[in-house]
């Protein structure tokens, strides 16, 4: 054998890859470990709304403070990370002169001089022990935010011009779709709250959220609850201003049904398509009882359903009252075939394609009886006056 064909014997023979040649690792170099230890703030920043604070009972969020603190103080890592700085951290901070003991106490970023009742041997600002979830959800940009543009725009105009108030946050059964909330300053709509389950003894579910500066998140309930405990409020919605409705009830007053809006948890894909499909209906009966076996029912959908909203009507008609709505938004009305247990065909006609926020004006309209100067407006999903009807 010549030699080329005994070296070719020898690289075809290599059961155990000895001369296999393997790519070298690439080393992370100093560079590297700035941007990922400031990307970490910028993550931060992604969850809560807000820089880090010098917090005194968050180790965590006090050692970013303290990173972020030696990155402003710093020309050259400032301009390291200038293309990275989307939330704009890196503005141009002068450091204070120290130029007395009052200053000194006043620098003392890791809070060592801090006087207290405690002596050294007190374990403090030691994190608790906490269970990480296996997926932590972070801010990204709302690529469909136009389509949800009006509804932060209605909900302002309904904030500046009275029609909606801001009240203190404090169950998080008041986390549901078509609600607003005002978290550190920011407004958000929850669009979606995924299947609720029960973990550890308490209920959480995945959200979809969006932010009114153009952001979305799929937090988890009880951890938008956390933040909106600590820095939020609640929006009043129209049970709110329905109840103010009725608020003067008395005996000599008579309960005609109940007036409610569901959504619906099917998981057939032709349901799911759509992003706010609600079933406006009435009921005689309590509305949860109404609804116990809507997996059998075609008129649900044959699948469960979730309560949005209920209330108990006094003194009126509900039955017209719901015909008016399911008129007023005929436009939007669901047009898709189910079938029952039994193999007949159904087309349910009380879904509509319409997000909770336009539904509750579309109520206060019907309450003042100003609805016959509105339509609605399907395409873009929101109520239009009669000036912008006859352009």
């Amino acid at each position: 054998m010549d030699k080329e064909s005994v070296l070719l014997e020898i690289f075809s023979n290599d059961p155990f890859g000895i001369l296999e040649i393997k790519e070298k690792a690439v080393a992370i170099n100093a560079d590297d470990r700035l941007v990922a230890s400031f990307e970490e703030i910028n993550a931060f920043v992604d969850a809560h709304g807000r820089e880090p604070q010098r917090a005194m009972d968050d180790m965590q969020e006090r050692k970013l403070y303290s990173r972020l603190k030696g990155i402003r103080e710093n020309p050259e890592k400032t301009a390291a990370l200038k293309q990275h700085d989307r939330h704009g951290l890196l503005r141009g901070e002068e450091k204070p002169e120290i130029g007395s003991l009052e200053d000194i106490l006043n620098d003392d970023v890791l809070g060592l001089l801090d006087d207290d009742a405690e002596d050294i041997f007190t374990l403090k600002h030691v994190p608790k022990e906490t269970t990480m979830p296996e997926y932590v959800a972070r801010r990204k940009v709302c690529r469909n935010f136009e389509r949800y543009r009006p509804l932060f725009e209605a909900c302002q105009k309904d904030l500046r011009e009275g029609r909606r108030e801001l009240f203190p946050f404090k169950d998080e059964q008041q986390i549901h779709p078509g609600y607003f909330f005002l978290l550190h300053g920011v407004l958000l709509y929850v669009d979606r709250v995924g299947k609720r389950e029960r973990i550890k003894g308490k209920t959480n579910a995945r959200l979809h959220c969006i932010f009114e500066n153009g952001t979305e998140s799929d937090m988890l309930l009880r951890s938008l609850a956390a933040e909106l405990y600590k820095d939020g409020r609640r929006v009043s919605e129209y049970e709110d201003r329905l109840a103010a409705q009725f608020y003067t009830v008395t005996d000599d007053d008579t309960g005609t049904g109940y007036i409610y809006i569901l959504r619906s948890l099917s998981s057939d894909p032709r349901i799911q398509a759509f992003d706010h499909l609600h079933k406006i209906g009435y009921a005689t009966v309590a509305v949860q009882e109404r609804i116990k076996d809507a997996a059998k029912e075609p008129t649900y959908l044959m699948a469960p359903v979730e309560i949005v909203a209920e209330y108990q009507a006094y003194n009126l008609n509900p039955q017209k009252f719901e015909h008016l709505l399911h008129t007023f938004f005929g436009e939007a009305c669901l047009n898709i075939d189910v079938f029952d247990i039994d193999g007949q065909r159904h087309t349910p006609r009380e879904w509509f394609d319409v997000p909770l926020p336009v539904i509750d004006e579309a109520i206060r309209y019907i309450l003042s009886g100003e609805i016959v100067d509105y339509r609605y407006d399907h395409e873009r999903q929101i109520i239009i006056g009669r000036e912008e009807i006859k352009r």
